[in-house]
């Protein structure tokens, strides 16, 4: 006897996006949810507790302007049809540093975690700033923060500590732990790293 079989589709993959400075005007109420999110499970990203719905879109508002004068690269990751994490790439820096740029505000959803997001969001920043030639990346985040797990997982390097740096959102003092990353020295050892192959080990 054939059992009756129910087709079960695979949830689609999260895609991640370049917001344009017009796409990020679009996004704001999203990347605001995203934000008061954040703010609300008590990261430290540049906010206090008292952040609403005004601030937080202001707050977007202003990054869109930078996206649109090409100081900033504003990545979103999308899942469930809807924007559940985000992350900047600040280039617009001094004369002096065309190599670098900074990192910022890595942020997810409470909704989109566990899902690999921040990965995915990181990779495609580090892919941008590749493309951009900007070889060394620098972020910093709150100390002993499960961001910081992340960063060193993927291959981030820990500068150093800065106590009492910022605020909570509740008010109280966090130290601020600085990461760097190179990339042209990930790259240059994920190729050393490559397994040989056989015709190459055996010329003909």
């Amino acid at each position: 006897m054939t059992m009756p079989t129910t087709d079960i589709l695979p949830d689609p993959l999260p895609a991640i996006r370049r917001l344009t400075g017009e796409d990020a005007r679009a996004a704001i109420p999203a990347l605001s949810a995203i934000l008061i999110d954040c703010i609300a499970d008590g990261a430290s990203v540049g906010f206090l507790q008292s952040c609403g719905d005004e601030e937080a879109a202001a707050y977007w508002d202003g990054v869109a302007d930078a996206v649109t004068s090409g100081h900033t690269i504003l990545l979103v990751a999308e899942a469930d049809g809807e924007i559940l994490g985000t992350v900047q790439l600040g280039v617009g820096l001094s004369p002096n540093q065309p190599h670098r740029a900074d990192l910022k505000k890595l942020l997810v959803h409470r909704r989109g975690r566990g899902r690999g997001l921040a990965r995915l969001l990181m990779t495609a920043a580090e892919g941008e700033a590749l493309a951009l030639g900007r070889h060394l990346l620098v972020l910093d985040t709150a100390t002993g923060s499960p961001a910081e797990a992340i960063y060193a997982r993927l291959g981030w390097s820990r500068a150093g500590v800065i106590p009492d740096y910022a605020l909570f959102p509740d008010g109280s003092f966090c130290g601020s732990t600085f990461f760097y990353k190179s990339l042209a020295m990930s790259r240059t050892l994920a190729g050393a790293m490559e397994t040989p192959s056989p015709s190459s080990l055996f010329p003909s």
